[in-house]
């Protein structure tokens, strides 16, 4: 049978817990979610800056053409 049963992961997570010891478990974990955080905190700022590169309204659009065009 090519399935895990739940002894399988229990077996697995505590040969795991043996090698690695907790502390440095409980390490990485806070390593993966500050990597995490600081990935979706980077996407926001990344689509903030990109909407305010864009024009919203067709007078902002008049505007920023008539400004080039003077230019």
């Amino acid at each position: 049978m090519a399935g895990l049963s739940i002894w399988h992961v229990l077996i697995f997570a505590i040969v795991v817990i043996l090698l690695f010891g907790t502390s440095k478990l409980k390490n990485l974990g806070k390593d993966v979610g500050g990597a995490v955080k600081d990935f979706k905190k980077s996407m926001k700022e990344d689509e903030a800056a990109a909407s305010l590169n864009e024009p919203r309204t067709i007078d902002a659009q008049v505007k920023n053409t008539e400004s080039s065009v003077k230019s």
